[in-house]
């Protein structure tokens, strides 16, 4: 399926690694022209010129910003590289887990800056445009816990479901004019994050992380981790032209693993 966003251009925060980089190669893929952004310099410019190869030939150009998007300087940096974007992917990682009582009102802080009102600044400074040229597509990467909260992540759980709540409401002034506004909610992915989590339970049980990771994806129905290029297809089409009538969703994916209806 031609997805209709050859010539268009994207702002994909944290993408050297992980679903952001997923999301960030099914764009180019499809001709998008894509300024990709992350802390780690080193990382992000491999993960670039990996991207640039796949894609050479296709009329998608690759630019990169090594910036901390969860500041006011990030953004400035981000968006004097990228403007106008009309595709949106806003993702940052996920706060630290552990016990309420023990977190101060600084982690609560930090966890709504970064997962929360960095997203909402992001859409602040980009969705006057894209009403303007009457196309605009924002995904926002947040998690599974949203739909099925999960003890540990409590900073998670917290700071996502209020940018979900403030999408809901926003989503629905914008889809006139061809500007949607959804969010992805991963289960577990194959991704270092995931591998990361892995090694705490590993050490107290005395098993090896792989046989950690092993237990863990038989657990979930589908029998295994999702596969980043999954994800970042379900991205892109997210972002095509065919999807226009897609506002104000939360698309799980997650293996079957959240057990209710609706």
């Amino acid at each position: 399926m031609d997805l209709g966003l050859k010539g268009k251009t994207a702002l994909v925060c944290a993408s050297s690694k992980g679903l952001g980089r997923a999301c960030a190669l099914s764009l180019a893929r499809e001709g998008v022209s894509v300024t990709m952004l992350a802390r780690g310099k080193e990382a992000l410019e491999a993960a670039a010129a990996e991207i640039r190869a796949e894609v050479a030939g296709n009329g998608a150009t690759i630019t990169t910003v090594a910036c901390d998007i969860t500041t006011a300087e990030g953004r400035a940096l981000a968006l004097a590289a990228c403007p106008t974007p009309d595709i949106l992917v806003t993702n940052a990682g996920g706060p630290k887990p552990g016990d309420f009582r023990d977190w101060s009102r600084d982690d609560w802080i930090a966890a709504v800056d970064a997962n929360m009102l960095t997203p909402i600044e992001l859409i602040k400074a980009t969705v006057d445009g894209m009403i303007a040229r009457k196309f605009g597509r924002i995904v926002n990467i947040t998690s599974s816990a949203v739909r099925a909260p999960i003890d540990i992540l409590g900073l998670s759980n917290g700071a996502r479901s209020g940018l979900t709540g403030f999408v809901a409401g926003l989503s629905r002034k914008t889809v006139a004019h061809n500007v949607t506004i959804n969010n992805l909610l991963p289960g577990p992915f194959q991704t270092d994050r995931l591998r990361a989590t892995a090694v705490g339970a590993a050490q107290e049980s005395g098993r090896s992380v792989d046989d950690v990771l092993a237990e863990r994806s038989k657990q979930n129905p589908a029998g295994r981790f999702g596969d980043p290029a999954e994800f970042g297809d379900a991205c892109a089409y997210l972002c095509s032209a065919q999807a226009g009538f897609i506002t104000g969703q939360n698309l799980l994916m997650d293996g079957g693993a959240y057990p209710g209806t609706f």
